[in-house]
Parts: structure tokens; C-alpha cells; sequence
């Protein structure tokens, strides 16, 4: 599945260097005098490095290293800048040459082609200038000398590079709380944006620019004819050293996604009986015409599948019962009865939308059509106006009897497991939860436990407490009383209580160090084999006997950057893929428990989940005193969230086009068949789309996603999503349509994959290539009729796609190489880009930043108040303050950031008398005041969010080291640390390439 074309002239070959690298000179720090020299040529832009004097592109030039605002560290020596005091960009050395504006500045480049009239006008095509080639004399003077621009190296991992004796730069001191801080700010008169998004027509030049897309509508001019772009750059770049920073460009008005996830609404006026987006999102919501077209569209193309995501608030999902007629089906392509199919001939037939085929009306669903051609009924049929729709499955649906909801849970009680306090976590657990798990009273559940040998439990409920059978040959496993070993709930509960309260002292004298794992997976299955269900795995060192042993490796340091890197990542041992294929076969869904601060190799482990629908949840270094509650409440949400049992999902479209791949944890039964043995509103799956024939010729193209399950309820049912997309035949149109969001999802997906096969840097450089390619053809489609030379341009759609590359490309699970992230940490986080949704995955990738200090001390809170403080910050250092209180949630962990000189009063007040102590050795609770209880309704607002995981609460102070660096600031994806490109040297990197020919 690569993502990039070697053949291809206009993408020069990859450097042996890191990825990420930047031994240019440390942005903000500036030579102390300028001779004029001849200016070298630029070198070939290379994805992911910004090595030597390279020409930067006119004005865009990188952000300096992360500061804090800290009173407490006198300010280095500076000049004035016109900026105030938060203008932290060094001024021009001299002045630019001034702009002659000769016309009418044009900020769509061109008009759209002929588009359905009834689908809104999208904001178009914000273009950043980027400046012309630098002037001989304006050379800086490292481009003309023979020594080598300084570099200097982070101290700590995760912090900017900063010169010797940079300090922080302090915030004026007549506010506690600056203004704007971290957000849109306005630009100082002198220093214009070069950035300008006028959408939909002309305007005169404004005497600055808002920031990207920032626009009031009332400014938007009437659509104006096509125009040449008369407007001319002369010599706009001071320095063109990667490095320094060009006075005219202010990062801060770089487009970020601070309001998270926004689900695309353009199609509701079109298409209003469409599904929500929750449950299906298209890369564009539009399909291209033709084959020529689709393959200049060098994003995926395709679709991300949600299938029981939790509804919007206040609605339900309808279920339709058809008994004792069967569900109303096109009988050519299978496609279920939906808002879009019409019927004809007085109600007696109806046309399937997806194939036109003409279909009989069953009389048990026949009614009289009224004048303006609908049922007369159409308001008692939710499936005729709700694109979103369950059917309840007759008979025929039915291979078997519908299952009961089954839980198997294999524990390892080596001492490693006994010593960490995992047992006795996941026991009470369990035990807390066996009202609430679903399908009562057919639920049915078991256990068995496992060091070096394997026990089995008989809980039968004729006993008064449970019967340990033990079975210590490895190599021939068998199973004691296979009838007796899962057992009805509701009829054993008292010896399943009995069970789980002895569990954590049954074994609390263990030495045992050995995991027979392999043998426990199999007699597991033959337990489970009869019914299939849910088995939850709780693994705490690496399997060593029988079947499946594994090894230690990934220690090796030479292996990254080769051909063999990609096999690390890979499962050591065939059985385990061997192993969930069988578990798939016979509806059985794997997920896994990984605790342990050693090696584990979730590579071969998490295989188990990624063929059976399964899920990986990962706990390095567990403690029970630490990161129990985190376990306590994803375990339970695992147990008591609503599950499709045995189910099977296809997606149908409309002849001419189909889903060729499919990536996420599933089983692909047939070409087009998924099987999932257990699935629930956590799980997003993603698929791309080709078109099968040259030319399409229908005006719009139907999609549909069908689950067949089994409810915990005992019923079969069929839940159907159906959406209606526009097929267009102008590339601009697919651009204008185009889901930042499901564009992320897919090409994450397609990054993790390919880090399976390849390098890490090549599937970091995939990404950017894909971007590139993409933002050129759009470049391309304006570049003949306007004069575009040395501006970046892209569409108000894609304006964040820049970021959350760069974000993807920085995450754990593709990150610099050997000792940047532990093995098992990274396979771990590749495994959850592979499996959450789409609003799951962007926050992942650009967290919130919020700051709570101003919130904590007001006088009196209302109920409103927590709606202030989801104003989020950008991901840089600017953003913190070191008299303020922040916090950092990515959606899987919470970082509360305490500034060096924050008021002691708070410390004091959410810490108690521990305040002045070393933070990683304190833990947050809450105490009697309210300003701790107001920090924990923050942190359940925040957990309420989002529940699939639980952000637990790690506390951080500024300078801290190296906690601070690897927790926190290594993670702010705006600046440039360790190695990493931040955002403006990302654009710029984009941009040059953009710009080749």
C-alpha cells in the first residue's frame, strides 16, 4: 500500500539522514552584523530535514524555540519590536522593500465549475505568500562563510534547542492572565499577515489580514468574474537561512484545530435523510466521475465506518420490526429498503437506488402512493425517512441460535502479575461489575488462571465455592469437565463471587516466574469453542513455555534504519496469527491486558486483537497503587458497554465503484465481508474506494453499511446506515468537499500499515509526499490563469491537514527510531490508531491545552464556568505561563503542568502539605476546599467526555527534569525539539516542495 511514486521526477530522492533533523542554526538567534555575499542556490528539499543553509521560501520562515513566560528570569537584551511584548519574532535588519499593489488582491483563485445548485458555497482557498528568491545583497553572512551555522543539542529529551544563555522571556507584569494568550491575536500594524482567505470573490487589499479563516461572512463579496491575480512581491524576504524567522510571518496565525473534531455538516441541506456523520464519514463527500479525475486526487479516497457509535444526544436508533413478512430487500443487489428508493405504479413497485432495479412490493408492505408520489404511510416508516435504521433479522438470518453473551477471563498469576497488584484490581472489578454486565440472565462466564501451570475453575452451581483443576502437561492440553467451566451467571453467582474474593490471597505467596501462555490461549479456546464470546487476556511477562514462547529482542540498535527494522514489529511466532484466525472462525473476540515494565512483545500479542475485532489496552510498569483506577474504569467500561455478538458488516455502493482495502482489527471473510466476533461503539473501521469503470454517469452515488448481530437481548438485527454523495466532475469540487477528519483516520491507518512492511521514515515520509502531492495539485489547478509564484495555497477544508500530519508523523507509533519510544509502547499506540474513531484519533494526535489557574481562583462559579476553560491553547511553549496552571489531555492521560512560580495558594489548596514536594512522588486527590473540588470536576468533565478510556492524572512541575520533558513538552507538535520539525518548519518544508516543478 505505498504512498509514494520513486518514479516520479519532482520528488528528489531521501537523504540518509533522521528524520526530523535540523542542524541549521537555533531559530531567534541572529548574526550580530550583515555582509552582503553571494547567495548560494538552495539546495533539493528533502521530507523531513532542513539540513544547511537551504533557501527558505519568502516570507515563511521557522518558529524560534519554545519560551516561558516566566517574571522570575530576567529578559535577555533585545531590540524593540513593534509587536509588544508578545511579538517574540526578531525585527527586520532592515526594511523590506515596499509592496506596490497594482490591483485587486484575489482571494479565490478561480470560480467553481457548475455544482448542484442546492449545495451551500464553501469558503475557498486561504493562500499563505511565501515570497520571492532573496536578492543578492540580502544574503546573510553563514551563507558566505566557510564555518558552519552553531548548533546546539537539547539537554533533556523532549526540550528545545535553545543557545547558550537564552533565558525566558517574562510577560509584562500589570496582568496575571496576558491577553490573547495562546490564541487568535490581532497582527501589529507593522508587521502585515501575509496571510489572506477571502471567500468566494475579490476584494481590495486589506490594510492587515485576519487569521486563516477568521473571517466575519459580512465581508465576503459577491461572486466576481475571473480575473488575473495582479498583485507583485518584491524582495519581501529579509534572511532565507532555515533558522530565522522573517518579521512579516506571525506562526500564531497559523490555521489549528482548537475546536477539536468538527463533523462535516455541508451535505445536510442536500441530502437531509442521510445518516449522521458519527456512523459513516467519507474522505470527500463527493465521488469523482471518472477514473482520470480520482487519480488526481492523491489523498485516500474512501470511508471511515462507525457502526454503533453512540447516537447524537436525544435521538434514538428506530427499530423496525417486519414479522412475520421478511425485510424488504432490492432482490438483485441486496440493498435494504432506505429514505432514497422510490416507489412507482401506485405503490406497487419500488426502484432500488443503488442498482435502479425494479422490485416487487411485498402485500404485506404495500400502501397507496398520495399526489405528490409518496406513501401515505411514510411517516409510521422510520425506514423510509431516517437514514439511520435497525432491523430485527427473521430466521433466515440465522446460521445457529443467537448466542449468549459470554466472558472468559485468562489471568497470569506469575509473581510479576502478584508483586504489581493486577490481581487484585481486575478481581474486584470483575466483581463489581457482574449486575451490569449485558444479556442477563443468559450471560454466561469462566475462568482460568496460569503461571507454569494451567488452572481451571469449576463453578458449578450446585457447589458452595469454586474447584481448582490443575493441568500441568503443556504439550497436550486437555480440559477437565469442559461442561462445568463456563457456567451460567445468574444460576452460579454466589460461587463466582465466592471465587473472585479469594483470588488475590490464592495466589499471593507465588514465586513462580514462568508464563505458559500459549498453552492457556489454546485451552482457552477449546472452552470457549462451543459458543464463542469475549476473552479478556491479563498478560504480565513474556510467555516463556510451550507453544507460542516468546523472546526478548528489539535491543538491538543496528537493526533500526535496515530493511529489518519493519520485523520488530511484526509477531515472532506464526501461532498467534494461527491462533486468531481460529478464534475468528468460531466467533470468539480477543482482547488484550499488557502489564509489565519489561518486554512483553505486543506485537505478537496484540495480533490476537487485531484479527478477532479485539482491542489492546496497554500498562507499562503497572502499579495497582498508581495506575489502578485507570484499569478499574477500562475494564469496566469493557464489560458493560453495549456488544454486537457474532456479527458481519458489508458495505454496498452503486455499480462502477467499490471498497478495494479495508483497515482496522477484523477478519476479512470474502472480499468484501467482515467478521467480527464481538463489536461495540468504540470500534471505527476504515476502507478505501476505486472506481471500477472509466466514466460514471449517475448524478449521485449511494453507500450503505449493513451489521447483521446478535443483541445481548438474544435478537438478531441488522443495523443499516445509508448515505446519498454527489458524483462530480471538477477536482476543485472534491477539494471543496474534502473531511480533514476521515482523510487522517484513513492515512493514519495506511501509515501504521506501512510501518509494518517498511522503515519508520518511510512511512513518515509517505505521509508528506501524500500532502505534497496534494497540495501541488491543487496549486495546479489555479497556476495557469493567475500568477501563484511563491505562495502556498490550500482549501478551507483541508487548512488543518498540514498539522495533523506533522502530529501523525511526531506520534508514538511512528516517532524517530531506537530509543525515542520503548518498543511495546510504540506496536501499543499503533494498535489504537488502528481501532478508534475519528474524534477519538484528533485529539490523540492534537491534544487539548487548557489553562485553569484563572478558573481555580475566581470568587464564585457558575454552572457555565466550565465552558470557559475549554478555550484551548496551541501546542507550544508560548502558550504556558509560569505563574498559571494548565493541563494537557490527550484524551488517554491527563498532564497538569504546575508554572515555577505559581501562587502558592494554589499548590497548597490541590496538593495539600505536600505541595512543596517532588511532584512524581505525590498523587492528586481531592481535599477539603473548594478549590481542589473544583479541579475534580474539571477532571470528571473532562473523563465524561470521552469514556472508552480513562485519562489517568500525572502531575508535572516546570524544570522538573526529564519528567517534564518526555511528558509534556516533547508532546507540544508546534514547537521544534529534539530533533523533531515543528509546525512553521513543517509548512515550510511542505511549501518547497509544493513549489517544485
Amino acid at each position: 500500500m505505498g504512498t509514494e511514486n520513486p518514479a516520479r521526477p519532482t520528488f528528489p530522492s531521501r537523504p540518509a539522514v533522521t528524520p526530523f533533523s535540523s542542524t541549521g542554526p537555533v531559530a531567534g538567534s541572529e548574526p550580530p552584523s550583515y555582509r552582503p555575499t553571494p547567495a548560494a542556490p538552495p539546495p533539493a528539499a528533502t521530507p523531513f530535514s532542513s539540513a544547511g543553509p537551504a533557501a527558505a521560501r519568502p516570507g515563511f520562515r521557522p518558529a524560534p524555540p519554545a519560551r516561558f513566560n516566566d517574571p522570575s528570569v530576567a529578559p535577555p537584551p533585545r531590540a524593540s519590536t513593534p509587536g509588544g511584548p508578545y511579538q517574540q519574532f526578531p525585527a527586520a535588519p532592515f526594511p523590506p522593500t515596499t509592496q506596490q499593489q497594482r490591483g485587486p488582491i484575489m482571494g479565490q483563485a478561480s470560480q467553481a465549475p457548475p455544482f448542484p445548485t442546492s449545495l451551500p458555497a464553501q469558503p475557498q482557498m486561504p493562500f499563505v505568500p511565501m515570497g520571492s528568491p532573496p536578492p543578492q545583497s540580502a544574503a546573510p553572512p553563514h551563507l558566505g562563510s566557510n564555518a558552519p551555522p552553531p548548533t546546539f543539542q537539547p539537554t533533556f529529551p523532549g526540550y528545545p534547542n535553545k543557545p547558550p544563555g537564552a533565558e525566558m522571556q517574562p510577560p509584562p507584569m500589570h496582568s496575571n492572565f496576558p491577553p490573547n494568550q495562546g490564541n487568535y491575536g490581532p497582527v501589529p500594524p507593522a508587521a502585515p499577515s501575509p496571510f489572506m482567505s477571502h471567500q468566494g470573490g475579490y476584494a481590495p487589499a486589506p490594510p492587515m489580514a485576519p487569521p486563516v479563516g477568521m473571517q466575519p461572512p459580512a465581508s465576503v463579496p459577491p461572486m466576481g468574474a475571473v480575473q488575473a491575480l495582479a498583485e507583485d512581491f518584491n524582495a519581501l524576504t529579509m534572511q532565507t537561512r532555515p533558522g530565522t524567522m522573517d518579521p512579516l510571518f506571525d506562526p500564531k496565525e497559523l490555521p489549528r484545530p482548537l475546536e477539536g473534531d468538527v463533523e462535516p455538516k455541508i451535505l445536510v441541506d442536500m441530502y437531509p435523510m442521510n445518516c449522521s456523520p458519527r456512523y459513516l464519514r467519507l474522505t470527500t463527500s463527493a465521488v469523482p466521475s471518472s477514473q482520470s479525475l480520482a487519480s488526481r486526487w492523491h489523498l485516500p479516497l474512501g470511508a471511515v465506518v462507525c457502526p454503533l457509535a453512540e447516537p447524537p444526544d436525544g435521538e434514538e436508533v428506530p427499530i423496525v420490526n417486519f414479522a412475520p413478512a421478511s425485510v424488504v430487500r432490492c432482490r438483485r443487489c441486496r440493498t435494504y429498503v432506505n429514505p432514497y428508493m422510490t416507489f412507482t405504479e401506485a405503490g406497487r413497485k419500488f426502484r432500488c437506488n443503488v442498482c435502479t432495479l425494479l422490485n416487487d412490493v411485498p402485500s404485506e408492505y404495500y400502501a397507496q402512493l398520495d399526489a405528490s408520489g409518496k406513501r401515505v404511510d411514510i411517516n409510521q416508516r422510520p425506514e423510509l425517512t431516517k437514514g439511520t435504521v435497525e432491523f430485527v433479522a427473521p430466521a433466515e438470518y440465522m446460521v445457529r441460535a443467537p448466542m449468549p453473551p459470554v466472558y472468559f477471563f485468562l489471568i497470569d498469576v506469575s509473581i510479576s502479575a502478584v508483586r504489581s497488584g493486577m490481581i487484585e484490581v481486575v478481581a474486584n472489578t470483575i466483581k463489581s461489575c457482574l449486575d451490569e454486565l449485558p444479556g442477563f440472565p443468559r450471560t454466561q462466564i469462566g475462568f482460568a488462571t496460569f503461571d507454569s501451570t494451567i488452572h481451571f475453575y469449576n463453578m458449578k452451581s450446585s457447589l458452595t465455592q469454586p474447584q481448582m483443576l490443575v493441568v500441568s502437561d503443556l504439550d497436550d492440553i486437555f480440559i477437565p469437565l469442559p461442561d462445568d467451566l463456563l457456567v451460567n451467571l445468574s444460576e452460579s453467582r454466589s460461587v463466582v463471587e465466592t471465587f473472585l474474593d479469594s483470588l488475590p490471597t490464592m495466589f499471593q505467596d507465588n514465586v513462580n516466574l514462568e508464563s505458559a501462555f500459549g498453552p492457556a490461549l489454546k485451552s482457552a479456546f477449546m472452552v470457549m469453542s462451543q459458543l464463542g464470546g469475549k476473552l479478556l487476556i491479563f498478560q504480565n511477562s513474556l510467555p516463556s513455555l510451550g507453544v507460542g514462547r516468546l523472546r526478548l529482542r528489539g535491543d538491538d540498535s543496528r537493526v533500526y534504519g535496515t530493511d529489518k527494522e519493519h520485523g520488530l514489529r511484526l509477531p515472532e511466532d506464526p501461532f498467534y496469527k494461527q491462533m486468531a484466525a481460529e478464534f475468528s472462525k468460531y466467533q470468539i473476540s480477543t482482547n488484550v491486558y499488557a502489564f509489565s515494565d519489561k518486554y512483553t512483545d505486543i506485537a505478537s500479542l496484540g495480533t490476537l486483537a487485531k484479527y478477532t475485532a479485539g482491542q489492546v489496552y496497554y500498562y507499562p510498569a503497572f502499579q495497582s497503587a498508581i495506575h489502578g483506577e485507570k484499569l478499574r474504569h477500562e475494564l469496566r467500561r469493557d464489560l458493560t458497554r453495549e456488544t454486537a455478538w457474532e456479527a458481519v458488516m458489508r458495505i454496498r455502493c452503486a455499480k462502477g465503484v467499490r471498497f478495494t482495502t479495508y483497515h482496522g482489527n477484523f477478519m476479512l471473510r470474502s472480499t468484501d465481508l467482515l467478521a467480527l466476533p464481538a463489536v461495540d461503539c468504540d470500534k471505527a473501521f476504515a476502507m478505501q474506494l476505486s472506481l471500477e469503470e472509466t466514466l460514471l454517469t449517475t448524478q449521485t452515488m449511494y453507500f450503505q453499511v449493513a451489521l447483521l448481530y446478535t443483541a445481548s437481548c438474544g435478537e438478531r438485527r441488522i443495523r443499516v446506515h445509508t448515505m446519498a454523495v454527489p458524483v462530480v466532475t471538477e477536482l476543485a469540487d472534491i477539494y471543496r468537499l474534502a473531511d480533514t477528519g476521515a482523510i487522517v483516520s484513513l492515512l493514519s491507518r495506511l501509515a501504521i500499515e506501512k510501518s509494518l512492511s517498511q522503515k519508520l521514515e518511510d512511512a513518515r515520509t509517505g505521509v508528506q509526499l501524500r500532502i505534497v502531492k496534494a497540495l501541488r495539485e491543487y496549486r495546479n489547478l489555479y497556476a495557469v490563469q493567475h500568477r501563484l509564484a511563491n505562495r502556498m495555497i490550500y482549501p478551507e477544508s483541508l487548512k488543518f491537514l498540514m498539522l495533523y500530519g506533522l502530529a501523525l508523523c511526531r506520534s508514538t507509533a511512528l516517532r524517530g527510531g531506537y530509543g525515542d519510544v520503548p518498543l511495546d509502547e510504540r506496536c501499543a499506540a499503533g494498535h489504537i490508531i488502528m481501532t478508534v474513531s475519528i474524534k477519538r484519533l484528533l485529539k490523540l494526535l492534537y491534544p487539548s491545552l487548557i489553562r485553569l489557574d484563572e478558573y481555580l481562583l475566581k470568587a464564585s462559579v457558575q454552572a457555565d464556568d466550565l465552558k470557559s476553560i475549554e478555550r484551548r491553547l496551541p501546542l507550544t511553549g508560548e502558550s504556558l505561563d509560569s505563574r498559571g496552571l494548565y493541563i494537557y489531555d490527550d484524551g488517554f492521560r491527563c498532564i497538569i503542568w504546575f508554572g515555577r512560580v505559581i501562587s502558592p495558594d494554589i499548590a497548597k489548596n490541590l496538593l495539600g502539605a505536600d505541595f512543596a514536594a517532588e511532584l512524581s512522588k505525590t498523587t492528586l486527590g481531592e481535599h477539603d476546599n473548594e478549590m481542589s473540588r473544583r479541579l475534580m470536576r474539571v477532571l470528571e468533565k473532562l473523563r465524561n467526555t470521552d469514556r472508552a478510556y480513562y485519562q489517568l492524572s500525572h502531575l508535572v512541575r516546570q524544570g522538573e527534569q526529564p519528567k517534564e520533558g518526555f511528558l509534556l513538552l516533547g508532546n507540544l507538535v508546534e514547537d521544534q525539539m529534539g530533533g523533531n520539525s515543528g509546525y512553521a518548519e513543517w509548512m515550510l518544508q511542505i511549501s518547497r516542495q509544493v513549489q517544485q516543478s
